[in-house]
């Protein structure tokens, strides 16, 4: 039977040059430089400042030769600067005798070893971005869903978790064995999982890491003993067995042979006297436009054929708006810090963490008058340079708690009293989380025992039982 039906519904649709804009504002000073010469390669039209100033000075130079007044001067012309050259190269005695040593990035290795495998050109551009975001220890330390929606928003298109764990397990396969995992705990595993399944002692510390792997952190041994079901030699047997194993799969310190990463502010931001003053590290948005002589030029010549017109016009209209972008995400970037400094203008003078004021994504946004989603792309990756030193964004942000007073702190001013507490105890006798708890009363802070325990996690700082161990 054939029926007509009237429905109504609403639809969000985001353009692709939205979502490039998005990407835009995501991207740090480093970054956006990168882009632009991606997109001077790609589009003829754009053109910056100091391309134009270096064409105007290569156009100007005059051929050394035509300076030369006879023939033997023209043919030493060339002759090289023999002061120069030798300032190239160490004086014996200055020559340093320390020799180079060969050294092969393990994810130079892995790479290596996943074109070995018949895998899908898919599945091996998913195990490489893997590769390429595990730490210096070899271990996954990002969520499953945050790099999931980092590859989304890389690739412009929807990956879900499932596709990330699948990349996981292709890269898990590769040595070191332990590579990609996601905790000590796993990488501990992967180490027993390819090992002689029949050994009764490598079945007994298999399950004693896969089901109670938190009770031996705990040093829970009388529980681990019923669980089971050994006597306490056998545990000790256990326990120094998986001494042997390792805990991360690169061992040795990676970034000793790592080029310093220098962190280059997006902002500088400046104090005089009660005053904040906010600007820009290097501003882009006037340096970068359309070359339009070369749009005229290429129009006329291209008049008569309707396809060369068409690509001029579209190569002209992506200029334009790459312009207006960056000049665009510039603007926004100045509103949004400046909206950060209002909430924060007592941090950014002392430079005090405990002066730090509760701040979420939603306050900003509100006073900027933004979308939530725009001002959290503006605040990550990157940093504000301040008299105080360098500051990372999104440090910023933090929850608040009421103290016994009734005011609102941020949660960064707890967790830096802990850090605090911490540092000065006794190694050997650690603060539990219940006297930390007595510690903050007694500043002024009332703060539960759970909410400690949350916050001394979240700073990767063991229990009180585990640091009377490393002590």
């Amino acid at each position: 039977m054939i029926s007509q039906q009237q429905t109504q519904k609403q639809q969000l649709k985001i353009l692709p040059q939205q979502i490039q804009l998005l990407n835009l504002y995501f991207l740090n000073s480093i970054e956006l430089e990168q882009r632009i010469r991606n997109e001077m390669e790609e589009n003829p039209l754009l053109e910056t400042k100091e391309e134009k100033e270096f064409e105007e000075a290569d156009a100007g130079a005059q051929d050394p030769l035509m300076d030369c007044r006879d023939w033997e001067e023209c043919n030493n012309a060339d002759a090289p600067d023999y002061k120069a050259e030798y300032q190239n190269y160490f004086s014996t005695e200055d020559a340093p005798n320390i020799p180079i040593k060969n050294f092969v990035h393990f994810k130079d290795e892995a790479k290596q070893q996943l074109r070995l495998l018949s895998l899908p050109e898919e599945d091996l551009q998913l195990a490489e971005y893997i590769i390429d975001i595990l730490n210096n220890q070899g271990l996954m330390d990002k969520p499953v869903e945050e790099v999931a929606d980092d590859l989304s928003f890389i690739r412009q298109t929807l990956i879900d978790e499932e596709t990330i764990n699948r990349g996981i397990a292709i890269v898990q396969t590769l040595d070191p064995i332990g590579l990609g995992a996601r905790s000590v705990q796993e990488c501990l595993l992967l180490q027993l999982r390819a090992m002689n399944q029949k050994r009764p002692d490598i079945r007994c510390a298999l399950k004693l890491v896969e089901h109670h792997y938190n009770d031996l952190m705990h040093r829970q041994f009388e529980k681990i003993h019923h669980a089971l079901g050994i006597d306490e030699e056998e545990l000790r047997i256990i326990l120094n067995f998986i001494g042997t194993l390792k805990f991360y799969p690169v061992t040795e310190n990676v970034s000793e042979y790592e080029p310093k990463a220098t962190i280059i502010p997006d902002f500088i931001i400046t104090r005089f006297g009660d005053t904040i003053q906010v600007n820009l590290f290097s501003t882009r948005a006037n340096n970068v436009f359309v070359n339009q002589s070369l749009y005229d030029q290429l129009a006329q010549q291209s008049s008569k054929d309707r396809g060369a017109t068409q690509y001029v016009k579209s190569k002209l209209q992506s200029a334009q708006w790459f312009v207006n972008a960056v000049k665009q995400r510039e603007e926004t970037m100045m509103k949004i810090m400046q909206c950060i400094v209002q909430i924060q203008h007592d941090y950014f003078l002392e430079g005090d963490i405990r002066l730090l004021k509760p701040m979420v994504l939603r306050n900003v946004a509100d006073i900027s008058g933004l979308d939530i989603s725009t001002v959290s792309r503006i605040t990550s990756n990157k940093y504000a340079e301040t008299h105080f030193g360098l500051v990372y964004l999104k440090d910023l942000f933090s929850e608040g708690i009421a103290d016994k007073k009734g005011e609102v702190i941020s949660n960064k001013v707890i967790q830096s009293v802990i850090e605090e507490a911490i540092e000065g105890e006794d190694k050997r006798h650690p603060y539990t989380d219940q006297q930390l708890v007595n510690i903050l009363s007694a500043k002024g802070y009332n703060i539960a025992r759970r909410t400690v325990a949350k916050y001394r996690e979240q700073m990767k700082i063991p229990i009180a039982q585990i640091r009377a161990v490393w002590a």
